[in-house]
């Protein structure tokens, strides 16, 4: 009985530690995409550029656009590939086909470039709850 009854409490106790530990789990890959993104662009040729970044899901990929800092539409993404804990978007601004990656820094900040040339600093636009 006593046995029973240590049993029952230590896989009551594994069960909690085990669903504490997938409760923190940081999101990853088109998880930790997913939202608005604030991204400056460093050094182009008019001077830093500002822009967001909206992704969502859409039937299980990732979609989005791209907006001015006012919330106005720059250009829809023509495609988004995501390999691990870095996505590259692909999308038209000024009449140029351009590409920008990202890639997890931390929980609420990416880095990355656009077309290869420029650095990219990008930071989670935070939902008020």
């Amino acid at each position: 009985m006593m046995k029973t009854v240590k049993s029952i409490f230590l896989l009551s106790t594994l069960f909690i530690t085990m669903s504490a530990c997938v409760n923190a789990q940081s999101k990853s890959g088109a998880d930790y995409f997913l939202g608005k993104w604030n991204v400056l662009v460093k050094g182009t040729p008019q001077g830093d550029a500002k822009m967001v970044l909206h992704l969502e899901d859409k039937e299980g990929k990732l979609a989005g656009v791209v907006l001015d800092t006012t919330g106005n539409q720059i250009s829809k993404l023509d495609s988004v590939a995501l390999a691990g804990e870095e996505v590259t978007v692909y999308f038209n601004a000024s009449g140029y086909d351009v590409y920008m990656n990202l890639k997890k820094k931390d929980e609420d900040h990416a880095t990355g470039g656009l077309l290869g040339m420029f650095d990219a600093l990008a930071d989670r636009v935070k939902v008020a709850k």
